[in-house]
């Protein structure tokens, strides 16, 4: 079954952020868009690449009213002692989650039993607590902050024009498009 459209499952979890611990719950997710981004370890190789991208790009999220909570099934003291460590880490503003019991992975579908760690997986979450994307690359594969902003922004457009559909490659600004029976057979 898939988890879009799904409404988020409860959880709570301790967290990084800020140089502070904090506890994070779904009811945090609700109201606002979110974008929770699961990676498989602290200490590790695409990790911080990705996690460098998302911080870099953190201030484009925050400017659409986007939170991001990165999650692996490290601890949250894992979490303070690879950000206070890693150069590229050292950037991250976002709140970094702890996933320790691989509940919140669970919750997600991301988790991979045998190993204890997460799958690359991205979710989009919109202000009703309702997935509206899904990501899941292998752990070879690194992501891209910039698409996943352009991803969003065709969420949030979607959400707040019904009636109106973006077509690949869409970005804020283009022609969308409005499903009709004059449409089919000519796109």
């Amino acid at each position: 079954m898939s988890l879009i459209n799904t409404e988020i499952k409860p959880f709570k979890a301790d967290a990084f952020k800020a140089g502070k611990f904090i506890t994070v719950t779904e009811a945090d997710l609700h109201g606002k868009w979110s974008v929770v981004f699961f990676y498989p370890a602290d200490f590790t190789f695409v990790c911080p690449t990705e996690l460098e991208d998302l911080a870099d790009n953190y201030a484009e999220f925050q400017k659409l009213g986007v939170e991001i909570y990165s999650v692996s099934t490290d601890t949250h003291f894992a979490h303070k002692a690879w950000h206070d460590t890693s150069e590229a880490v050292k950037k991250i503003a976002y709140t970094m989650v702890g996933d320790p019991t691989g509940n919140i992975c669970r919750n997600f579908e991301v988790l991979i039993e045998e190993a204890g760690l997460a799958d690359r997986g991205t979710f989009v979450v919109d202000p009703d607590g309702k997935i509206q994307i899904v990501e899941i690359t292998a752990g070879g594969i690194g992501r891209d902050a910039l698409e996943l902003l352009r991803k969003v922004k065709a969420a949030q457009y979607v959400a707040s024009h019904p009636g109106e559909v973006c077509p690949a490659k869409w970005v804020e600004g283009e022609k969308t498009l409005a499903p009709s029976l004059d449409l089919v057979g000519k796109i």
